[in-house]
């Protein structure tokens, strides 16, 4: 069934060729231009009560405060200075002027001490923004236009040296990550592919084998992003999809190319000229490509099945990344190479010096001292396992209190001086929203009480700075005070108009409560805020009995999306457990081959995350990573895409090593000659393999943005576990002690070994 198609493929290389280029032209534009149309904020799929608290807030208000930049001013005097007040005045009055501007709040209009640095050097003003625009076409779009409408106004004022004015908030955090995720990939990729050149040279001593496949995973993430960009346009696509894309699909197009590549050369070495060596290779390496290729097929496919957008984007994302890969593996590589036949060892004086890595004689003395004492080798491995594991049994699952917004970006030294000033919760505060009966009103003698109660109960946390809301419009009044003062409602809203536009609907049934904390308090601890608050709203609420009292909010949105996925993660990970033990168990006919990897598989990614929990979440060597300080917790997407993402790849190494231990021994019967040849003959192209992927995922560990580096430090520390601790201790010294149980209930091993030639390799 693949003859026809493999020789045809090779017949027509250099249509197949052409057509490939054409693919790349297509959508390369795209390509280039996906950061646009990606998403930078997750949001639930299924409805969840931040969103509900959201969507409530934009429909009970006429101009409701819930997207709004703050524009931080830093003077060289203090903020009454009649050069500081043109600033603002001049600030102000060219927001207010902006179509996408509801209205401007500053230390001018309010009055607040919340506004005003001790020094009295620092302020700033929040603009809200439309409710009519989304949030992409907000950090898009508005945000790169109000910095440039600043730079302007402050350029033309006379008196404004000396002033350093910060654009922050959620709409330009998400600008700022956005930008800032788009350079670190171009970054690490202009790392990496270097670094992979000269591992590839090292691979095949030649310049040409080495450089087809970096071009086959430029090719692969190029055809990926460009259907990506396409995708973006029919459903939402995070903004994490750039990096997990450009990751997977330059280290699995260069893995998958390597195997081609040497099975080509193989062919070559045995005589066959370059067209049948390109068919042999398609009909051998390109099986064992595609099924690699559905190994790590299943883990993107189960993200497809999360409840988040980033996970799900990243699940596409993946699967086409993948797709393209194999593809261009088992299509456009072996055309390549078909026209460039014996050109593929040039230049042939760098085999020469080279030639000393490829000597089998290391391995093989490695592999014969495991088959000798297996059981130290597992002691050992065991025992250095249970030591890199042991940090997960301290993970904590949230958002992280440090390094979470680029602190090198505008809007991440905003959000600093911010903190700097006792006023960074008032970017992202808990927004309560309640919401009577219809007909009702807050503002009557029945409810007042109760939103004072609820004001007052969470005002007495101490992590609680400020709770801002009708019941608080003066502080300090009793309930009967409060009834009072909103005797004839009307007046005080026509006295304080822009506030009751935020905080009361029109027709005074709706209204919101914005929980401020303190600037002590991280993400991670909003995060435990939000569960406090919603204990107490879940107890008994004396005059809001009736009442829909919902929490919204950054954080409260995180606590959903954290709890929504952890609670679907089991059935995730059964998912991939059981499909992939599945067709293992097919490939193989074993049960023990199966339940080994499995196993195996899930003891290097919990190694992983416990090498993450110690650097990250403890802080051991973050510094290396430009970390500030402890993380203090881990970002919950980040154990979900790096279990789906590397058990998948790490398994490719896992048929490698066994397809060739499984091929001697249907040779010779001999289960522990078959583990120390199968060993030795894969240990190189498994090391060479696993570098690569090192190289190409590591260099995301350095990127700006934290999530990323999660991901990029998760994904090489599995794979360098997975191709060395892994597959060349524990897995060939179980094999040893397992014999032939290791193939049971599949075909018998022959009672002798055999004088034949052996089988052609598969894999290497």
């Amino acid at each position: 069934m693949i003859a026809l198609p493999a020789r045809s493929l090779i017949r027509y290389r250099g249509w197949v060729i052409a057509a490939w280029a054409a693919l790349a032209l297509l959508f390369a534009p795209k390509a280039t231009h996906v950061q646009r149309v990606l998403a930078v904020r997750g949001t639930a799929i299924h409805e969840t009560e931040s969103a509900r608290a959201t969507e409530l807030i934009k429909a009970a208000f006429p101009n409701p405060i819930a997207e709004y930049v703050a524009i931080v001013v830093r003077g060289p005097v203090s903020y009454r200075h009649p050069r500081f007040r043109a600033v603002l005045d001049s600030l102000s009055a060219v927001l207010r002027r902006q179509p996408y501007v509801t209205q401007v709040i500053s230390v001018r209009t309010i009055g607040e001490s919340t506004f005003v640095s001790r020094d009295l050097r620092t302020t700033f003003l929040i603009a809200a923004l439309s409710p009519s625009s989304s949030n992409d076409e907000l950090s898009r779009t508005v945000v790169p236009a109000l910095r440039g409408i600043v730079r302007e106004t402050l350029g033309r004022l006379p008196l404004s040296g000396g002033f350093d004015v910060k654009i922050t908030g959620n709409p330009a955090l998400d600008h700022d990550v956005r930008t800032i995720s788009t350079e670190d990939t171009r970054r690490s990729e202009r790392r990496a592919v270097p670094l992979t050149l000269v591992v590839l040279v090292l691979a095949f001593g030649a310049l040409v084998a080495a450089s087809l496949p970096i071009i086959v995973g430029v090719l692969a993430i190029t055809i990926a992003l460009g259907i990506v960009a396409v995708a973006a346009q029919f459903q939402t696509m995070s903004v994490f999809v750039l990096n997990i894309t450009t990751m997977v699909g330059l280290g699995v197009g260069i893995d998958y190319s390597l195997l081609i590549v040497t099975r080509f050369r193989e062919e070559l070495n045995r005589g066959l000229s370059p067209t049948d060596a390109a068919i042999r290779t398609i009909h051998t390496a390109g099986s064992a490509v595609v099924t690699s290729g559905l190994t790590v097929v299943v883990g993107f496919g189960a993200l497809i099945l999360t409840p988040l957008t980033e996970t799900r984007s990243v699940g596409v994302g993946g699967l086409i990344v993948v797709a393209v890969a194999v593809l261009l593996a088992t299509t456009f590589l072996p055309a390549a190479l078909a026209i460039l036949g014996r050109n593929i060892d040039r230049p042939k004086w760098l085999a020469r010096p080279l030639a000393h890595i490829h000597a089998p004689t290391g391995w093989e003395r490695w592999a014969r001292s495991l088959g000798h004492r297996p059981w130290r080798a597992i002691l050992g491995g065991g025992l250095a396992v249970a030591v890199l594991t042991y940090p997960l049994t301290q993970i904590r699952i949230g958002l992280p209190a440090t390094n979470w917004f680029p602190p090198q970006a505008e809007s991440g030294q905003g959000l600093a001086a911010l903190r700097e000033m006792g006023a960074g919760g008032v970017i992202q505060p808990l927004r309560v929203v309640v919401q009577l009966p219809e007909g009702q009103s807050v503002l009557t003698g029945r409810r007042l009480p109760g939103l004072k109660a609820l004001s007052d109960s969470m005002r007495r946390d101490p992590r609680v700075r400020e709770v801002r809301g009708v019941a608080t419009l003066r502080p300090g009044m009793s309930s009967l005070q409060l009834a009072m003062f909103y005797s004839d409602a009307q007046s005080v809203r026509d006295r304080y108009p822009e506030f009751f536009d935020a905080y009361l609907s029109a027709d005074r049934r709706t209204t919101l409560l914005d929980v401020i904390a303190t600037d002590t308090v991280s993400l991670t601890g909003m995060m435990d805020l939000t569960r406090r608050l919603r204990a107490v709203i879940a107890g008994e609420l004396r005059g809001l009995q009736d009442a829909d009292v919902l929490v919204g909010g950054f954080a409260a949105s995180s606590v959903d999306l954290q709890d929504d996925l952890l609670g679907r993660f089991p059935g995730i990970v059964a998912m991939i457990l059981g499909v992939t033990a599945l067709m293992l168990f097919i490939a193989f006919r074993s049960l023990l081959v199966p339940l080994k990897a499995v196993v195996l598989n899930c003891i290097s990614v919990g190694a992983a995350f416990g090498l993450t929990v110690f650097v990250f979440q403890h802080g051991y060597g973050g510094a290396l990573f430009g970390l500030e300080g402890p993380t203090q917790a881990i970002f919950v997407v980040v154990p979900v895409l790096v279990f789906a993402t590397v058990f998948g790849l790490s398994m490719d190494y896992e048929v490698f090593l066994l397809t060739r231990v499984k091929e001697v021994f249907d040779k010779t019967g001999r289960n522990d000659h078959a583990t120390m040849e199968g060993l030795s003959a894969t240990a190189s192209t498994i090391t060479f393999a696993a570098l690569i992927m090192i190289i190409v995922f590591g260099s995301f560990a350095f990127t700006r943005v934290l999530a990323v580096q999660f991901i990029g430090f998760g994904l090489a520390v599995a794979v360098l576990l997975d191709a060395t601790l892994i597959r060349m201790v524990l897995v060939p010294a179980i094999m040893h002690i397992a014999g032939r149980w290791n193939w049971w209930p599949g075909v018998r091993a022959p009672k002798h070994e055999t004088t034949a030639d052996p089988p052609p390799a598969e894999l290497t």
